[in-house]
C-alpha cells in the first residue's frame, strides 16, 4: 500500500468517536478517506448535513499530521496495519459495531483461524488459577487444529495463558493497551519477543504516539472479546476487567465460559456468580470447552482411530455429513445424504444402538 493512502485512512480512522457504523455512512456521503482530508469545510458540511468537530479543517490537519508519523513508524519497525476494509481484517471483529478501523499488528498469525479462544482472569491469579488455565490449553492443543489464545499479556491469567500457548507450540495474540513502541508491563517483553517468533501476534488499536491510559486497558477489552468465539474467565473476583470482558463478549453473542472455584475464594467469586446466573457455561476441562462449542475434536492418544471402520456405505454416507453439518434434521439429513425418510429412519436408529450418533432434542443427530 502507497505511504499516502495509508495516511488518509490512519487519519480517518483517528476520528474521535469514529466506529464501523459511522465510518460506512461517512464513505458512502464523501467517497474516500482521501476525499475526505481534501474537501473543503464548507464541502464536507453540505455533504454530511451538519457543521461537526471533524469538519473543521484545522482538526483534519492535526490527523494527518499525527498520521505521517505513524506512518514512518511502521515502515521503521515492520509494523502490519490491518484497515477494517482490508480482506485480512478479523472478520469476528468485523461484526462488532465498534471494531476499531484500523489495527496495527506485529507478528505472522492468521486472524480468521478456525478455532479462536479468549482466555481472561484476574491479575492476582491463585495456583489454581493459574494450574486450570494450563490445563486446559494444553487440552485444546491436543484436541483442536488451527487453535489460537488471545489475552492482553497482563499479570496473572493473561501471562498464563500466553505461556501455556507457547509451551504447547499454538499461536498466541496479545492485544495491547498502547501503541507497538512499548511492552506493557516491561516484565513480559520476553514472552512477547516469543510469541511473535512462533507465529503469534502483538495487536492494538492505539498508534505509537498515544499515552498509555487506565482507560485504554477497559477499551481493549472488546478487541479481546471480538476476536474470539468464546471467552474462558478462568479465575475472577465478583467485579474487575475480566467480568467486564465477558459481558463484552456476551453483547456480542460470543459463548462464555468459567471455571468454578470454591466459595469462599475471592478470585472465583466472579466465576462463580457467571456460573450460577447462566451467563456463563461451567467448564472444568479441554473437552467441556469442545462440548459447548460443538467443535469436531481429534481423537485423544490412545483413543480408537478406527472406531468408525466398519460402517457400511450408508452409514459412512451419513456420518460424512453429520459431521459437516452438525445438529442436523432428519429431513436436512435426507436432502443432504438423498437417503429416503423411511430408509433413513432405521439406519439412524441402529447407528445409535451403535453409540455412533446421538439423537438431541428437536430431533437434531451429531456426532457421538
Amino acid at each position: 500500500m502507497l505511504d499516502k493512502e495509508l495516511t488518509y485512512r490512519i487519519a480517518f480512522s483517528l476520528i474521535r468517536g469514529n466506529n464501523r457504523v459511522i465510518a460506512d455512512e461517512l464513505l458512502s456521503r464523501i467517497g474516500s478517506e482521501e476525499e475526505f482530508f481534501s474537501a473543503s469545510s464548507r464541502l464536507l458540511e453540505m455533504q454530511i448535513g451538519n457543521k461537526t468537530k471533524f469538519t473543521d479543517d484545522s482538526y483534519r490537519h492535526q490527523l494527518l499530521d499525527k498520521a505521517r508519523k505513524e506512518v514512518d513508524f511502521i515502515n521503521k519497525n515492520n509494523i502490519s496495519p490491518i484497515y477494517f476494509k482490508d480482506a485480512n481484517y478479523p472478520q469476528r471483529l468485523l461484526d462488532c459495531d465498534d471494531a476499531p478501523l484500523m489495527l496495527y499488528t506485529l507478528g505472522n498469525c492468521d486472524l480468521n483461524s478456525s478455532h479462536i479462544i479468549s482466555v481472561v482472569g484476574t491479575r492476582h491469579a491463585t495456583h489454581y488459577g493459574v494450574e486450570m488455565t494450563e490445563r486446559i490449553i494444553e487440552g485444546l492443543a491436543k484436541r483442536l487444529d488451527n487453535i489460537i489464545i488471545v489475552s492482553g499479556l497482563a499479570y496473572g491469567i493473561d501471562i498464563a495463558a500466553h505461556r501455556a500457548a507457547l509451551k504447547n507450540e499454538i499461536p498466541t495474540i496479545a492485544v495491547l493497551a498502547h501503541g507497538l513502541n512499548t511492552i506493557y508491563p516491561a516484565a513480559h517483553r520476553n514472552v512477547a519477543a516469543e510469541m511473535i517468533k512462533q507465529n503469534g501476534m502483538l495487536i492494538t488499536d492505539y498508534t505509537s504516539t498515544d499515552n498509555i491510559h487506565r482507560g485504554n486497558f477497559l477499551a481493549r477489552n472488546r478487541i479481546v472479546a471480538g476476536l474470539c468465539d468464546c471467552i474462558i474467565v478462568a479465575e475472577s473476583a465478583e467485579k474487575g476487567g475480566a467480568i467486564v470482558t465477558a459481558g463484552i463478549a456476551d453483547g456480542y453473542n460470543r459463548d462464555v465460559l468459567a471455571l468454578p472455584g470454591r466459595a469462599n475464594d475471592p478470585y472465583s467469586q466472579g466465576c462463580n456468580r457467571l456460573i450460577a446466573s447462566g451467563r456463563g457455561a461451567l467448564i472444568t476441562s479441554a473437552q467441556d470447552v469442545i462440548d459447548v462449542m460443538r467443535w469436531t475434536a481429534k481423537p485423544e492418544e490412545g483413543e480408537q482411530c478406527e472406531m468408525f471402520a466398519d460402517l457400511n456405505e450408508e452409514e459412512q454416507i451419513i456420518i460424512d455429513f453429520i459431521g459437516e453439518n452438525p445438529l442436523s434434521s432428519i429431513n436436512e439429513i435426507s436432502i443432504g445424504t438423498e437417503i429416503s425418510i423411511s430408509k433413513l429412519t432405521s439406519t439412524l436408529i441402529d447407528m445409535e444402538f451403535k453409540g455412533l450418533i446421538a439423537n438431541y432434542p428437536g430431533g437434531r443427530y451429531d456426532l457421538s
